[in-house]
């Protein structure tokens, strides 16, 4: 093997290397000798000036975005009051805690010492109301009512009042324009909680400690839209609290308006006559339990028919949301949550769910006819029907002989509908059902909408309750062992009962089919679930989602962002059917059960639908019940032990088709006094300032009213007139 000589080149290679070292040490030993002279030198020095700076944030509250009726009437803005606050933190590093403090502002603002405490407690599970359900780091507002004169006491003292604030603050207001109270549907605000803060860190909508939060209504379902965005400016300070630089600022974004299909005008119309109706009702005698009506809830909705948007929607008992502002007193809190408040914050309209009675019967009707029965086929409608060794009658056990479905749905026929779902369970194998039953009765009703949401923009609706065979089931699984317990052969008869219904409760027996086919036994439904099936009939068989959003507007007015009518399906009935039970519905105004409130009612020109109910409810008074529709819109009225359909709600529903359509008692026509007697179909503008110019409006006052309810009226009732 031949040996190659070194070449010159590797000594060089050599010095450059060692060069390199060289340099890097040197850079070394300097940096460590600068952290050296930092860290050890000064190091306490530089600490202790480093500590002292920090970042403060000034936070600028968003205003939230109001809420429009459709006419672009505010029903909730916002408006700047004096607001005091106090800073719990600071409070409670005092040596008691701030009650000398609080004991001191309580004079000024003229409260008892309690009251102000109470505001500033936290809430727990074992702190009744007031208390403060918001973050314990955020200033809590004792009230938004100061006087100019309290906020100047506190502020030129502000050495006795460490922690207390007093500041001009925009608060939510209800303006309750022309006297829409419109509670249920608006909501309410409070304060956010440390736990939403911390469940909304990583979203596009994070939560400062001094939002409030919608926590029902429409404040609810639109609040991302309505808060907007606060404004953050970040600066850095010394430990003296000067300002060295300012690090970052995000600009306020104001929240946007909220527009809806709400018609302030008759949303006022419909709450006074829905609140007239109960207090007349109260007058009444039930001859069933010996004593007055109760008619203690309420409910009715008004719906636009071809777009399902909701025009007024009322429900009572109410209350004032109002009371919300600026955190609720706890005489305030216990008036609307305690035994005797009877909730007015439920929203009957979409919450209230009750057995429909007769107002179902469009139902039944489409399911005979669906099962093969002819809807002009001729059926008998005795006084009473039965099954074994029980007796179902007819509501004041009339009879009308043979009629059509048409003429049991006008007259109100319990027995036409009796017979039908008998012969249908049977049919379906009674008490030993086939593999498939058709169910068309409990079938229909599932395809009718009922059973589940309507998927209205408001929070929390129910599903009422189709009570079909896997219903029969799942219920008898729930409450077995306590039937099983209870219950004993031969016993009183909520024993027998119960012992009955611990052997076979998971069966569909004749009784709950033929209960169920008039609206009766364990149907449930809500006011806007049977808004919704009038709607649809009306419109030729389009069921909407009812909606009462209309519109998002950016607070400059330049982004719109329409909310447009969906829909979720059709009515299980064709053209045909449709139109014959249009026609009959209109027989129920003109001729039926009905008729009597519709005298004079301008059918020619406003062609009129109806059908009227009274729901037996076990223990309590019966339920009336009052749906109706116009080519325009649908309204429904229910009352809780309010005694019967058009007895009850239909003076009330006649009252405000007058408002809407500018009638008279005598159905004599003014369109200048027609509230809406076209759907809104137009968006309010909103100026790039963010003004408005919306209409004025002035408090509802019905016209005199002609004859008191009650016997006076009723002896001028149609002669074949039934309190269905």
């Amino acid at each position: 093997m031949t040996n190659i000589p070194e070449t010159g080149r590797t000594p060089r290679v050599q010095i450059r290397l060692i060069i390199i070292q060289i340099l890097v040490v040197s850079l070394l030993l300097t940096l460590g000798g600068r952290l050296w002279y930092l860290q050890i030198r000064n190091g306490d020095e530089y600490a202790e000036e480093a500590s002292g700076n920090h970042v403060q944030q000034v936070v600028q509250p968003a205003v939230r975005g109001s809420i429009l009726d459709a006419r672009g009437v505010p029903i909730a803005d916002n408006e700047t009051r004096l607001v005091v606050s106090a800073s719990r933190t600071d409070l409670m590093k005092m040596k008691d805690d701030g009650k000398a403090v609080l004991t001191k502002l309580a004079d000024v603002l003229d409260m008892k010492p309690e009251d102000v405490e109470g505001k500033v407690r936290l809430c727990d599970a074992k702190t009744p109301q007031p208390c403060w359900n918001g973050s314990p780091y955020q200033p809590i507002p004792i009230t938004d009512e100061a006087t100019p004169k309290q906020a100047l006491q506190i502020r030129e003292r502000s050495e006795d009042f460490p922690g207390i604030t007093a500041e001009p603050t925009a608060v939510r207001r209800y303006a309750a324009p022309g006297k829409s109270n419109t509670a249920q549907v608006l909501g309410y605000l409070s304060p956010v909680t440390d736990e939403e803060i911390k469940k909304a860190e990583n979203t596009d909508s994070p939560f400062l400690r001094s939002d409030q939060v919608g926590r029902s209504g429409l404040e609810r379902t639109y609040d991302k839209q309505l808060r907007g965005k606060a404004g953050v400016t970040r600066y850095e300070v010394d430990n003296l609290g000067r300002v060295i630089g300012e690090a970052e600022s995000d600009d306020a974004k104001p929240g946007a308006n909220v527009v809806t299909s709400i018609d302030a005008r008759v949303q006022a119309v419909s709450e006074y006559w829905l609140n007239d109706a109960m207090k007349k009702a109260r007058h009444e005698f039930d001859k069933n339990t010996g004593e007055n009506y109760k008619a203690d809830a309420g409910a009715v909705v008004v719906m636009e028919n071809k777009t399902g948007r909701i025009v007024s929607m009322a429900s009572n008992p109410t209350y004032d949301p109002n009371a919300w502002v600026g955190g609720i007193s706890g005489k305030d809190y216990s008036r609307l949550t305690g035994k005797q408040s009877n909730y007015p914050l439920l929203n009957r309209a979409i919450q209230g769910q009750a057995a429909p009675g007769s107002i179902f019967k469009v139902i039944p009707t489409t399911a005979a006819v669906r099962a093969g029965y002819r809807f002009n086929g001729s059926y008998p409608c005795p006084s009473s029907y039965s099954i074994g060794g029980q007796t179902f009658k007819n509501f004041e056990s009339k009879g009308h002989g043979s009629i059509t479905l048409g003429q049991a749905l006008e007259v109100s026929c319990d027995t036409v509908f009796y017979k039908l779902s008998h012969d249908q369970w049977a049919k379906d194998g009674g008490n030993k059902p086939k593999k498939d039953p058709k169910d068309w009765f409990y079938r229909t009703a599932h395809e009718f909408g009922l059973g589940k949401e309507t998927g209205i923009d408001l929070p929390n609706e129910v599903t009422g309750r189709v009570p079909d065979r896997q219903w029969k089931k799942d219920y008898w699984k729930a409450n077995k062992d306590a039937w099983c317990k209870q219950g004993k052969k031969g016993g009183e008869y909520a024993e027998r009962i119960a012992y009955e219904n611990c052997l076979e409760g998971m069966k569909m027996r004749a009784g709950d089919s033929v209960n169920y086919s008039i609206g009766q036994g364990d149907t449930l439904v809500t006011p806007i679930q049977m808004a919704s099936i009038y709607s649809g009939i009306a419109n030729g068989g389009t069921m909407y989602n009812p909606t009462v959003g209309k519109a998002i507007v950016s607070a400059d007015g330049k982004q719109v962002e329409e909310i447009k009518p969906k829909s979720h399906g059709k009515l299980p009935m064709d053209a045909a059917l449709q139109k014959d039970i249009d026609g009959a519905l209109a027989d129920v105004a003109t001729r039926g059960t009905a008729a009597w409130r519709f005298q004079g009612w301008p059918q020619d020109k406003i062609p009129m639908h109806a059908k009227t109910g009274t729901a037996e409810v076990y223990g309590k008074q019966t339920t009336s019940w009052f749906a109706t529709y116009t080519k325009d819109y649908s309204i429904v009225m229910t009352i809780a032990q309010g005694g019967t359909g058009s007895g009850a709600s239909g003076p009330a529903v006649r009252k405000i088709y007058n408002a809407i359509y500018g009638l008279d008692d005598d159905g004599k026509q003014n369109l200048k006094k027609a509230l809406l007697p076209e759907p809104e179909k137009n968006l309010p503008k909103i100026q790039t300032d963010g003004s408005i110019d919306s209409p004025k409006i002035k408090p509802y006052k019905p016209e005199a009213p002609k004859p008191p309810a009650g016997q006076q009226e009723l002896a001028g009732a149609p002669a074949n007139w039934r309190r269905d």
